[in-house]
């Protein structure tokens, strides 16, 4: 989509658990400072308040109206008709609250409602590391493209999306891409969120660390591991190794099903230069049947395309050239699965924020 030039306006909202953040894009660019608002997501009509006169002093800063409101929103939900069920961090909304119609009523306008992991893959499939990717191979001459995507983000949970063929996967309950639920590699008996959240970090690091309280933050936690602040060095890798061993357990299970390139956001992929070697260890290890013979976990190559080296190796795998027998007919034959995983090219916030201006403009479109 070539949104640069798109005059339309769009109302978004980053809905954390404790503050709500209102902005408008307009031609992929922020176009007015955020507002700024306490969520008070424990009353739901103290909360709901918050929201009309987040948006409402949003559209008292812009020069023309707007066209819709897009924003992700924390679930469970029916994202497709906009209602809100029972949330953790807002415990105001319970029984299912038809957010979405209730602001389309309020400011007349089309509303559209995700969650944040779909908008972050769905930016980052249209103006983040997937083109980026596919731009490396255009100036690299190798003909490989790529046109699917899955996403993580790594922060107070652990989220997740699949864009396939320029489509975001929603699902037929609105509930695809849910990696959080996936199992635990290291604990089976918790999912992979607890392994792979702000909480796993810091409850980690405070059981390597033998600690009970003042707990460091994972950006703390981090300058520890990387000697920069001081602290138990060796419990500070640690946590970030086992990171990495529960995020490639779930990468790998997502990109056997997807078949496509993986993007990381969210807070503690500031971490990642610690959480890699874990991660594609992971990626790369092997299972043994009962025959005892091991084979690849995964049937493709999968690259760090953060590393250099990596990254020039993924560039130069190409496909041979093999004839038809019988035949004059050649054809270019790829021998070798590749796929390619790294970090946001653009940042998360901004990622989802595009994703939802894009998700948004895309479905004005169809109608």
């Amino acid at each position: 989509m070539n949104l640069t030039e798109d005059r339309r306006i769009v109302l978004t909202l980053d809905a954390g658990g404790t503050n709500f953040f209102f902005t408008a894009i307009q031609a992929n660019e922020q176009i007015v400072d955020p507002v700024t608002l306490p969520s008070s997501g424990d009353n739901l009509a103290e909360c709901i308040a918050v929201v009309e006169r987040g948006f409402s002093e949003i559209i008292g800063k812009l020069k023309a109206a707007p066209v819709a409101i897009s924003f992700a929103f924390p679930g469970p939900a029916d994202y497709p008709q906009g209602v809100i069920g029972d949330l953790k961090n807002l415990p105001g909304f319970r029984g299912g609250i038809p957010l979405g119609p209730l602001l389309k009523n309020r400011f007349r306008i089309p509303v559209f409602i995700n969650n944040d992991g779909d908008l972050f893959v769905f930016g980052e499939a249209l103006f983040g590391f997937l083109p980026y990717v596919n731009n490396l191979l255009s100036d690299a001459g190798n003909p490989r493209r790529y046109q699917n995507l899955l996403g993580v983000t790594l922060g107070t949970g652990f989220g997740g999306g699949i864009v396939s063929r320029g489509e975001l996967v929603i699902g037929d309950n609105a509930m695809a891409g849910e990696v959080w639920l996936l199992r635990n590699r290291i604990n089976a008996s918790t999912s992979a969120e607890e392994g792979v959240s702000i909480r796993a970090v810091k409850r980690v690091y405070a059981e390597k660390a033998g600690l009970k309280d003042n707990i460091p933050e994972p950006k703390e936690i981090c300058a520890i591991a990387e000697g920069k602040l001081p602290g138990d060095r060796t419990a500070a890798r640690e946590t970030f190794r086992q990171l990495g061993v529960v995020l490639g357990d779930a990468l790998g299970q997502m990109l056997t099903l997807v078949d496509g390139l993986a993007v990381i956001g969210g807070g503690v992929a500031g971490a990642m230069p610690l959480i890699f070697p874990s991660l594609m260890e992971e990626l790369r290890s092997s299972y043994v049947n009962y025959a005892g013979v091991s084979y690849p976990r995964l049937v493709q190559q999968v690259l760090n395309l953060d590393d250099k080296d990596e990254r020039e190796m993924f560039l130069k795998e190409r496909g041979v050239t093999i004839t038809v027998p019988g035949t004059g007919e050649t054809l270019s034959y790829s021998p070798k699965a590749i796929l390619g995983i790294g970090t946001s090219r653009i940042g998360t916030s901004r990622a989802i924020s595009l994703g939802a201006y894009a998700f948004a403009l895309r479905e004005l479109d169809r109608c």
